[in-house]
């Protein structure tokens, strides 16, 4: 089995909580990116301010590059873990409990609310939402946008493409792990370490990235990137960043990663915006040289970006005293908070859009300027999704298994 055993070094078990807080802070920062998206002249979303702005859109250009590139990452880590302690079998089992049970009550339960307020934002449009439902699961087969196999005019999967994803994801992994052969695996997994070790190498394993996102383009409704790039991303976390020799590259070429990712960013922006401001043009997918030069640009820097935070964010830590806080937090930082927090990501991830969503329905009305409207939406629908996880979603059993979270460990 490929997940086994490590390369020549021991792979590392210690809890990463450094991650766990990254993928806190990015499901946090998806309520201000799309509350920004009320907002944003460009984009397409389900509620509309009558004032918008172009300053949104290279604000979320800063974010896109890394953040759901980051969740795919630490999700391949993950699996690592998982398939460790489980086996294949055990690991897709857990994989359709965790992931497919929330994607199936989230659609169900929330994901039309979103599509039905796009509707009632229009003072013609008078259907409740109980008349709405049936339009919204009126669906035929698409198996040409796999793995999206279903479509229809209303029906949507949302900001839970990225459960189908990682779903599918796991899912294919599961059997590779079993039918691979485990030498081989090993072997390529020892070179891929052994290739990122001269300075500066490891950036250049953002070129099979950058390939997919000049070739086949970048899709907007799944964060800007194609969705074949997300499995890069997932593969690399799988089979390279659970490796201390990978993890030592990482920390060593930090600052480089840092300073290419800036360089192509300050770069690729604006010409982005240049490829895509000609009529008709369209940057995400065009095959004109400047639209493929700026989306190879795109690919290589959400690798330096990710390089740069991941060798920032792992320091060697000491074994902890007895009395200090444990796996290394700073002190203040009760003893508690990571398990919350790691418990809560994937909840807070499905809940929040259709809250945020709901929240700027009501909020685009007000007459007030752009900046105070935006806040009134991220406190709001910050609170509404804390206090909606909180109450009614990790303090019974059924919920918590409705939302893909683990059952407490008794001590």
């Amino acid at each position: 089995m490929i997940a086994d055993t490590g390369s020549s070094s021991t792979a590392t078990r210690e809890r990463r909580t450094e991650l766990d807080a990254m993928r806190a802070l990015v499901v946090v920062g998806l309520v201000f990116f799309h509350a920004s998206l009320v907002f944003d002249s460009r984009d397409d979303f389900y509620v509309k301010n009558a004032e918008t702005t172009d300053i949104t859109f290279i604000i979320a250009a800063l974010c896109v590059i890394w953040a759901m590139p980051l969740l795919f990452l630490i999700a391949g880590l993950g699996a690592w873990h998982s398939l460790r302690r489980r086996g294949p079998g055990g690991f897709a089992v857990e994989r359709l409990a965790r992931l497919g049970v929330p994607l199936l009550f989230a659609l169900v339960t929330m994901l039309p609310v979103p599509q039905w307020l796009r509707l009632r934002a229009d003072p013609g449009y008078h259907e409740s939402y109980l008349e709405f439902l049936p339009k919204f699961f009126a669906v035929r087969p698409d198996p040409g946008d796999f793995p999206f196999l279903v479509e229809g005019a209303y029906f949507e999967t949302g900001h839970l493409w990225f459960v189908v994803l990682l779903l599918t994801f796991s899912l294919v992994l599961a059997p590779l792990v079993r039918w691979v052969p485990r030498g081989w695996a090993l072997r390529s997994r020892e070179r891929l370490v052994a290739f990122s070790q001269p300075r500066g190498a490891i950036l250049l394993l953002g070129l099979p990235i950058a390939a997919i996102c000049a070739i086949a383009g970048l899709e907007e409704a799944f964060g800007g990137w194609d969705r074949w790039a997300y499995l890069v991303f997932f593969l690399y976390g799988f089979l390279l960043v659970t490796d201390p020799v990978f993890r030592a590259a990482m920390r060593r070429n930090r600052r480089i990663a840092a300073v290419v990712g800036a360089l192509l960013m300050v770069v690729g922006v604006p010409g982005f915006i240049i490829a895509g401001d000609a009529p008709g043009a369209d940057a995400f997918t065009d095959l004109t040289p400047l639209a493929v030069g700026m989306r190879t640009l795109y690919g290589l820097a959400g690798w330096c970006w990710l390089v740069a935070i991941l060798g920032a964010l792992d320091r060697p830590r000491p074994a902890p005293a007895p009395a200090g806080p444990p796996n290394g937090l700073p002190a203040h930082v009760p003893a508690h908070v990571p398990a919350y927090l790691a418990a809560a990501v994937l909840p807070l991830y499905i809940l929040h859009q259709p809250i945020v969503v709901a929240v700027a329905f009501f909020v685009v009305g007000w007459q007030a300027p752009i900046l105070v409207e935006y806040v009134v939406i991220v406190a709001l629908s910050l609170v509404l999704t804390v206090a909606v996880y909180d109450v009614l979603v990790r303090r019974t059993r059924v919920t918590r298994f409705l939302f893909g979270m683990r059952e407490p460990t008794r001590r």
